[in-house]
């Protein structure tokens, strides 16, 4: 979304909280950028320790290790869950899409694309893998992913909040459901 087209103006309605108006260069940024938001990473995070099968169906909170701290560890061909320390709410007629950082997928470490679609909000939960053979290192304040905005050119006919979404409001990590 092109700031002259709304995106500067939505600003002041809540759309994310907090909010930084311009990119912040301190460690991994973060805020505005181009066509989008770099967010960041909570102080809270889940690390995977469970044994396989994993799945949406069956994965539980014994399957992982609660974590406070500014550096969060990712065992080696794992992955952790953490949350974003923003909050969003998508407006009706604006779709997001999560992307990692290329600073962190040139260590291997790599954050699932995930869909923000009209009338989510909520704190992001984020699944970040370390592909590496080695331990990788998050870190908490620090940027981890951006969301690309993308206006759409009518309103939705079905919104997030429409469906009940499951994650509607999410707060936290929040695991499968």
């Amino acid at each position: 979304m092109v700031k002259s087209d709304g995106w500067i103006k939505r600003r002041g309605t809540g759309m994310i909280e907090p909010f930084h108006p311009e990119k912040v260069k301190k460690g991994i940024s973060f805020g505005v950028s181009s066509y989008g938001y770099d967010f960041t990473l909570s102080e809270e995070f889940l690390i995977f320790m469970g044994k396989g099968p994993v799945s949406p169906k069956k994965i539980r909170d014994a399957d992982f290790e609660k974590f406070s701290g500014t550096v969060c560890t990712i065992p080696p061909n794992s992955f952790i869950l953490g949350r974003s320390a923003e909050y969003f709410r998508i407006p009706r007629d604006i779709m997001g899409i999560c992307f990692g950082k290329s600073t962190y997928a040139r260590c291997g470490i790599i954050v699932n694309v995930t869909p923000l679609e009209p009338e989510w909000e909520g704190n992001i939960t984020v699944q970040i893998a370390n592909l590496a053979s080695a331990e990788g290192e998050v870190y908490a304040g620090e940027g981890i992913a951006q969301i690309v905005f993308l206006g759409a050119g009518e309103v939705c006919e079905k919104s997030y909040r429409d469906l009940a979404g499951k994650y509607q409001s999410s707060r936290g990590i929040i695991l499968p459901r």
